[in-house]
């Protein structure tokens, strides 16, 4: 999964959380990402792409670190 952007990501499904690490460090909660969404983000081959077409646009977040 080399990113320029994404160093790494885990999705907790029975909260529907997909936590994104930065290359930066900065660590980021998107909320509510329904598994589907999260299957096609896992399978794309550009994840910066999706994160910021698709799941930066429809989605809450926060910032964990």
């Amino acid at each position: 999964m080399p990113s320029s952007v994404i160093h790494n990501y885990v999705y907790f499904p029975e909260t529907e959380i997909l936590r994104i690490i930065y290359q930066s460090g900065s660590v980021y909660d998107y909320l509510e990402v329904p598994a589907d969404i999260f299957e096609r983000f896992r399978s794309v081959q550009s994840k910066g792409r999706f994160l910021n077409y698709v799941i930066n646009p429809k989605f809450s977040f926060k910032k964990i670190k």
